[in-house]
């Protein structure tokens, strides 16, 4: 029995994607050159991922919302996400604010902000900034749904797929044919996924290359502290804040984090939350929580519940500080938290976002030297898989607690499927097989109320 084990390991896609992580970091520091040329293996497989994107969403969403009974439950499905979201990033940048005061990351740096090179960042803060609440909500808008889709804006999609799920529900059996053909082409999708799948370790393999390869280890020498700072909040955050709303909700954290590791290794890879969205969203179905809290909470939380980038804003911005001796009072730091509680939230779909996002937010505050943004470009990369790990943690085990909340989940299914006496063994039984990842039961839909 023993000698089966090592096929059965290698079987396994979290086991193939860290062989991958770990050759990518040998050939980044054996041959940089080369690691450095690899970048196109992982930017295919996150292209390959988006290819999929707006097909997911789109379909799931309105597959959710046109087999719902009760229109009313759809609003409050989306104002308890919107309060989840906000108290969990404020959260976050609250957390992020306050380790990196009590650990101080730069201090003694001692570094004069006119001696810095500003040109480097100049593609980040020369980028068009995230637009005012006004204009966030009429960029909710889409020009067409054709245009929403061929962006993969995940916000137009979103809200297309509300309007026209809610209008199925109301035409009733004559929607018939067009839901019985969204279903069969959901599934048609996800068995694309599952063939992509297939090439997460060669992506986990070319984007650890090229990071290795292009930045180095010596590059973080410097700033191993705030690194340091930065994966210890993110622990922090996950086990202390997830981990209390995973026991809230009557779910093991540890369980559930073992029951996504794929997705959570291939994130590590590939640094991009939104390269496991259409898996994390078959996996939360599968788990048992209902089809549409999934397709309205999942694509939203990227936008709305980014906790690792909330993290990262704060203990950057007070970092800078800390680096440029720039003093700050405690009136200073909540200027800070509460223009990110802000800003945070409107650069959904922006290249470069979370240097774009800071820098417009320490340029509005005027106290905080934007040249100082400098010092952060070599170890980026490095903290950018703390943040997207965070980012898809939070999303997941949020989904999972405001199904809970709105009793959109099948509790038994849940904790069998967490036990491992559900857990499809193979992509395949999962992307493919119907009868290996049924969806929630039907008293699932209409979404019923707590006690």
């Amino acid at each position: 029995m023993l000698r089966h084990l090592p096929g059965k390991l290698l079987g396994k896609l979290y086991v193939q994607v860290l062989i991958g992580v770990s050759a990518g970091i040998l050939l980044g520091v054996l041959d940089p050159g080369l690691g450095a040329d690899l970048k196109p293996l992982g930017d295919a497989f996150i292209k390959l991922i988006k290819m999929v994107f707006a097909p997911v969403i789109f379909a799931t969403v309105v597959l959710g919302i046109a087999r719902m009974e009760n229109m009313k439950e759809l609003g409050r499905v989306g104002a308890r996400a919107l309060i989840y979201f906000e108290v969990l990033s404020t959260f976050a940048l609250l957390l992020g604010l306050i380790v990196v005061n009590l650990v101080q990351p730069g201090q003694g740096m001692n570094i004069d902000p006119a001696a810095l090179d500003a040109r480097a960042i100049a593609s980040y803060t020369s980028a068009p900034k995230s637009a005012g609440f006004v204009d966030f909500m009429l960029n909710l808008i889409p020009v067409s749904v054709v245009d929403a889709l061929a962006k993969n804006d995940i916000l137009q999609i979103l809200v297309f797929a509300v309007f026209f799920g809610v209008a199925l529900s109301h035409i009733g059996p004559r929607a018939k044919p067009v839901v019985d053909f969204l279903d069969s082409f959901v599934h048609g999708i996800f068995a694309v996924v599952g063939m992509v799948m297939r090439l997460a370790p060669i992506a986990a393999f070319g984007a650890m290359a090229f990071t290795v390869g292009k930045y180095g280890f010596g590059s973080i020498a410097s700033l191993a502290k705030l690194m340091g700072t930065m994966y210890i909040t993110c622990l922090l955050f996950v086990s202390l804040v997830l981990g209390g709303i995973a026991r809230l909700c009557g779910f093991s954290l540890w369980r559930f984090l073992v029951y996504i590791k794929d997705e959570i290794f291939t994130v590590l890879a590939t640094s991009s939350s939104e390269s496991v969205v259409p898996q994390l969203m078959r996996k939360l179905e599968h788990a048992g929580v209902s089809k549409p809290v999934v397709g309205l909470v999942v694509p939203s939380g990227l936008t709305f519940n980014p906790d690792g980038q909330c993290i990262y804003y704060t203990m950057a911005a007070i970092f800078i500080a800390q680096a440029t001796n720039t003093p700050l009072t405690l009136t200073d730091q909540m200027v800070v938290l509460g223009v990110l509680l802000l800003s945070s939230k409107g650069s959904a779909g922006v290249t470069g976002s979370g240097f774009i996002t800071l820098a417009a937010t320490l340029a509005s505050l005027g106290s905080i030297p934007v040249a100082g943004m400098v010092l952060l470009l070599g170890v980026d990369r490095f903290m950018s898989e703390a943040r997207a790990i965070t980012n898809t943690i939070g999303n997941a085990v949020g989904t999972l607690a405001i199904a809970r909340w709105v009793g959109a989940v099948d509790r038994e299914r849940l904790d069998a499927v967490l036990a491992g006496r559900a857990e499809p063994q193979n992509l395949e039984t999962l992307y493919e097989e119907d009868d290996a990842a049924p969806a929630p039961p039907a008293r699932d839909f209409p979404l019923r109320r707590t006690a």
